[in-house]
């Protein structure tokens, strides 16, 4: 198997050149890191994932995790990444210092995860979960709390998860039924069942950190009656052993991909000896989970980005060596005589090629956008740098967590299209990255979720601030590019369809304003994907700005083909992808209703 899973080139332009890290480490907080020492980490995570990660990624896939005898057993590699990302530091990159932690630029941190993620996407997520855990524990939790988990948990020793889902409730949170009784010994009862856990048990892990979604008796209905608990699978004794919690493995999913992350259903208090401890204020729990929920969302649009472009990858390779048919000549007929041609010779496989190389690439660069602006929120000195980045990164999220995961797959399907009848088939990896992505539009909070909170929850939010500076930013990229002749046109395309999102929102706020927000929201999706597409646009444009300034430098970091590479993609994604906006606009200010139930079922 070849190792060459991740363009590094592209990945180290995208973080320092595009995003510019370099200017984050002038903020107190990342004073003590520098280039060298960034790069050698991301480096270090590459040689990593080379050796412990990548070798792994069809064996797990062919040997699944599965339940057995009140557990579930997973492969040999998953206890030794945990432990191995606990001694590199990369559960504990983004913490305080004073917990632990090595205050790294997220930025940084997502970079080196995206390698790890294409690397084996079925092992991350055990240490990206336990990361999310330990967030809880140190931003709500008391100190004792954080004395007793949080060590443990970013040594890699212990595990960590989040459990929401129920199996009556799904994603509506406002019905789960998870119960928590107060004692007078400081914890609470936990009685209920949890489903859809990931990672959220595996045999030889010492002990496993849930933060649990749970109603304290008497408390109100509805998401304001939830409150958060720690509920570890083991418990700390007195003399600082660990005994049974209560917290049983009651099954796994057999997945139709990532087979090797687990995936669980967990039962809390059978025997009525689960005990949870209190997170932050009673009733605050699904406001704090938000913390993680947000982390979370942005790992999954990382996942299927680097999904994608281990997929690319190997497409490409095999493109690059797969020989079949030959080229048309000039009175459009084939000589049989002539060597056969490369299949990337195709103008149509070509096409697939770029099509993947723009959804991978700018996918990328929306993550790493996301990972910046989490970096400026965390950093900001001032109030309006904060609101500002605060409602930058509200626009953003529900589309870094979407379009990597919805384009993201087409993608894949495009890699495998490239392979042809080898695509379909184990012996290459197409297939299975194929089943791996797919999930990735379910996982926190599924596509058609995302798109309500971006046209229901962020477009409208304060006024329409966030949608106002989200635009600013486009308007700037536009303004840098209408500076340059060869880019002009674009800018312009790209400006025509900024506007034309205003008349859709136009059209749309209406229904809104009258109360009608199920006619506003009906077709949510499809302004997703609207404006999925304009900020893809935006960030290729803007990567074509930078790379026609470096082509006119002569002490450029990178090869004259690598610059023009990013300019010649961002045509094809601007020629072939932008252009989906106008029939998304048709359908969006159609006024024909067909998808809202009325007294007759059409749907039979």
């Amino acid at each position: 198997m070849s190792k060459k899973y991740v363009d590094l080139e592209t990945l180290k332009y995208i973080l320092y050149d595009i995003h510019k890290l370099e200017e984050l480490l002038s903020r107190d907080r990342f004073q003590e890191h520098d280039m060298e020492s960034l790069n050698l980490f991301i480096d270090s995570v590459k040689d990593f994932s080379d050796r412990e990660l990548y070798p792994y990624l069809q064996e797990m896939d062919a040997n699944p995790a599965y339940h057995k005898d009140g557990t579930v057993i997973v492969h040999e590699q998953v206890q030794k990444v945990m432990h191995q990302s606990g001694e590199m530091g990369i559960i504990s990159a983004c913490f305080d210092y004073e917990d632990g932690g090595l205050q790294m630029p997220i930025s940084a941190f997502q970079a080196a995860v995206y390698i790890m993620d294409a690397a084996n996407n079925h092992l991350p997520g055990y240490p990206s979960l336990t990361l999310g855990a330990a967030e809880l524990i140190i931003e709500f939790g008391s100190q004792v709390l954080k004395d007793k988990y949080v060590p443990n948990m970013l040594a890699g020793v212990w595990g960590g998860t989040m459990c929401l889902t129920e199996p009556q409730a799904g994603s509506s949170l406002s019905d789960v039924v998870t119960k928590a009784t107060p004692t007078n010994d400081g914890y609470y009862k936990i009685t209920g069942q949890k489903i859809f856990i990931s990672g959220g048990d595996y045999k030889g892990a010492e002990n496993i950190i849930h933060l649990v979604l749970a109603r304290i008796e008497g408390a109100p209905k509805g998401t304001k009656g939830i409150s958060l608990f720690v509920v570890p699978k083991n418990r700390l004794k007195e003399d600082v052993t660990l005994e049974y919690n209560d917290v049983m493995t009651v099954a796994d999913f057999q997945k139709m991909g990532q087979k090797g992350y687990c995936t669980t259903h967990l039962g809390f208090g059978d025997s009525d000896d689960c005990r949870g401890w209190l997170v932050g204020e009673e009733h605050k729990g699904l406001a704090q989970m938000f913390l993680m929920m947000n982390g979370a969302r942005i790992a999954v649009g990382r996942g299927a980005a680097a999904i994608a472009m281990a997929a690319y990858r190997t497409s490409l390779q095999y493109a690059n060596e797969r020989p079949q048919g030959r080229k048309l000549s000039a009175d459009g007929k084939k000589n049989p005589t002539e060597k056969q041609s490369l299949i990337i010779e195709h103008p149509d496989v070509r096409r697939m090629l770029l099509l993947q190389k723009s959804i991978v690439e700018g996918s990328l660069s929306l993550v790493l956008l996301a990972s910046k602006y989490q970096d400026i929120l965390t950093t900001a000195t001032s109030k309006e740098e904060k609101e500002k980045y605060h409602l930058l990164l509200e626009m953003i999220i529900p589309i870094v967590k979407t379009y990597p995961s919805e384009a993201g797959a087409e993608s894949v399907d495009n890699g495998l299209q490239v392979l042809g009848g080898y695509g379909f088939c184990a012996d290459f990896t197409l297939q299975q990255y194929y089943r791996d992505i797919r999930i990735s539009a379910l996982y926190e909070g599924t596509t058609g979720i995302q798109s309500q909170d971006l046209l229901g929850r962020k477009v409208p939010m304060h006024n329409g601030k966030g949608l106002e500076l989200l635009s600013a930013e486009i308007v700037k990229t536009i303004i840098a590019a209408n500076n340059d002749e060869e880019l002009k046109p674009y800018a312009k395309i790209l400006g025509d369809k900024l506007e034309l999102s205003q008349k859709i929102l136009s059209h749309l706020m209406p229904f809104a304003l009258k109360g009608n927000y199920e006619r506003y929201l009906a077709d949510a999706n499809l302004f997703m994907e609207y404006m999925s597409i304009v900020v893809l646009s935006w960030l290729w444009l803007e990567m074509a700005v930078d790379a026609k300034k470096a082509l006119g430098n002569s002490d450029r970091k990178f090869s004259k083909t690598f610059y023009e590479s990013k300019i010649h993609t961002m045509k094809f994604y601007f020629k072939y992808e932008l252009p989906k906006t106008n029939s998304l606009a048709e359908s969006l200010m159609n006024n024909e209703v067909v998808t809202i139930k009325n007294e007759k079922e059409y749907i039979i």
